[in-house]
C-alpha cells in the first residue's frame, strides 16, 4: 500500500496535473496509486522531494513523513520588471523565496522586491511579496500591476465601469486612475495578486 493518492489530494493536485509535474502519464500515476505497479526510483525521489517525505513514507513503509523542516518550492524575487518582456525572459532576478508545495501546487508564483514608500506603512521599501500570477483580481485586492513604460508597481485595485484605480495606501501618494481606453492603449495589466508579505528587517 502506498500513500501516493493521500499526498496528492492533500496538496490538492489533481491526477492531470501531478503526473505533468512528474513527466510521467496519467494512467501511469493511476497505476501507482491503485498499487497495480510501484514507481520507479527516480521517479520514487521526484515524489518523494515534492511532497518533502521519506520514499519509505511513500512506499507505506514509514508511518511518520519525515518532513524535512523548511523545505519548499523555490520561486525567484524580481527587482524589475518591464514592460513587454515575458517574466519567464527577465534576467533581474535578485533573490528566490521559498513556498510551501501545497502553495506551488495552487499556481504560478513569483517575487517581487518593493521598491518606494507608496504601499507604507503596510508594505515597506525593500519588502517582498508573493504574487499569485493571474489576470483578474477582485476590488480591493492588492495586486502587480503593468503600466506599459514603467516596471511592475504594487496598489490597491479598484474597478469601475470607466476603468481601473490604482490606490497607494500610503496617504502621501496620491491615487492614479486609467480609462478602459487608456488600459488598452498603453496598455494597463494586471499580473497577479498579492498573496503573502515577507517583511524584511
Amino acid at each position: 500500500m502506498n500513500r501516493i493518492k493521500e499526498l496528492r489530494k492533500q496538496a490538492g493536485l489533481t491526477q492531470e496535473k501531478l503526473a505533468k509535474m512528474l513527466s510521467v502519464t496519467q494512467a501511469n500515476l493511476s497505476g501507482w496509486e491503485l498499487d497495480k505497479w510501484q514507481p520507479d526510483q527516480e521517479a520514487l525521489n521526484k515524489l518523494a522531494d515534492y511532497f518533502n517525505v521519506s520514499v519509505d513514507y511513500i512506499l507505506g513503509r514509514d508511518v511518520t513523513a519525515n518532513v524535512q523542516q523548511g523545505r519548499g518550492v523555490k520561486i525567484p524575487v524580481y527587482g524589475e520588471i518591464a514592460a513587454g518582456i515575458p517574466i519567464e525572459a527577465i534576467e533581474d532576478i535578485i533573490d528566490f523565496e521559498e513556498i510551501t508545495p501545497e502553495l506551488a501546487a495552487s499556481g504560478e508564483f513569483l517575487a517581487l522586491s518593493i521598491k518606494g514608500d507608496s504601499m507604507a506603512p503596510r508594505i515597506q521599501n525593500g519588502d517582498v511579496v508573493i504574487i499569485r500570477r493571474q489576470e483578474t483580481v477582485e476590488n480591493g485586492d492588492i495586486a502587480a500591476v503593468m503600466v506599459n513604460g514603467d516596471s511592475a508597481t504594487l496598489k490597491r485595485v479598484k474597478l469601475d465601469n470607466n476603468g481601473i484605480w490604482l490606490l497607494p495606501l500610503n496617504p502621501a501618494f496620491d491615487p492614479i486612475f486609467y480609462t478602459k481606453k487608456e488600459c488598452a492603449d498603453k496598455p494597463v495589466r494586471i499580473l497577479g495578486k498579492m498573496i503573502e508579505l515577507r517583511a524584511k528587517f
